[in-house]
């Protein structure tokens, strides 16, 4: 088997989508403090730029491009600027997420689509163009899929994001297969975050007529950025953040 030669951060060029809000933002800044090359992707330019000129005032190397994680296109050209830039990368964040608190029968199924098209089509289109990039890179790198908890636990309030995330989970899990099956240098692991005190879920789509918060406890996003930095540096195949993730699907297990 090939193994991948995961690099120390400081030596790392590091690609993050959904880079400008939450577990994003805190994973950007966290690799720049760590001496990273960072290479930030989101849908929105004027938080991209600033961004990465917050980043270069502290001295890190940083650049983006705009891209929705859902047009496999403009993933693929946002890779061919990072290698361009940076002479190629060796770890590719997947981390984008969108969110709909509502019943899965008051959801339409346009949203639906454009959950998992986000959530789901993301992952397999940011995984498709790093595995290209990685299987011809010397040593390999790593790619880190951001899951959730609720790939093991499921909430009826968000029915349509568990769905995502389950989804996310088999992809990555067989995506890993493959790649072990054709020894490509390539590692490949899920993060699943407990509940995260982030914006996205401010930016989500309520249905439910009335306001809504994650259960307790609710970690720091850069509790869920450290992990996925370890990951990078260290072949980690699935980790849950937070106990009381663990702990909530432990009793979902022997319900």
């Amino acid at each position: 088997m090939t193994r991948a030669t995961l690099k120390p951060l400081n030596q790392q060029a590091i690609v993050i989508t959904g880079a400008t809000s939450g577990i994003g933002l805190a994973t950007a800044r966290r690799a720049a403090r760590a001496g990273a090359c960072v290479f930030l992707i989101a849908r929105g330019e004027n938080d991209l730029k600033a961004l990465c000129e917050e980043l270069q005032a502290t001295g890190a190397r940083a650049a983006w491009a705009v891209a929705d994680v859902a047009d496999h296109a403009a993933l693929a050209e946002a890779a061919d600027k990072c290698v361009r830039l940076f002479g190629g990368f060796d770890t590719w964040v997947n981390n984008a997420g969108v969110l709909i608190y509502g019943a899965i029968s008051a959801t339409t199924l346009e949203d639906h689509r454009r959950l998992f098209e986000t959530n789901y089509w993301g992952v397999v289109n940011g995984s498709l163009v790093a595995a290209e990039h990685l299987r011809k890179r010397y040593g390999g790198g790593a790619i880190i899929n951001v899951g959730s908890i609720l790939s093991d636990a499921p909430l009826p309030i968000q029915g349509v994001y568990s769905a995502s995330k389950h989804a996310v989970k088999g992809f990555t899990n067989a995506l890993r297969m493959e790649l072990m099956r054709e020894q490509a240098p390539i590692t490949v692991s899920l993060v699943k975050p407990a509940a995260v005190d982030s914006p996205y879920g401010k930016h989500a789509r309520n249905l439910t007529g009335y306001a809504t918060q994650n259960p307790q406890p609710v970690y720091a996003t850069h509790v869920v950025a450290d992990t996925i930095l370890y990951c990078a540096s260290h072949p980690i195949r699935e980790i849950t953040v937070g106990g009381g993730g663990r702990l909530i699907a432990s009793f979902y297990s022997v319900l």
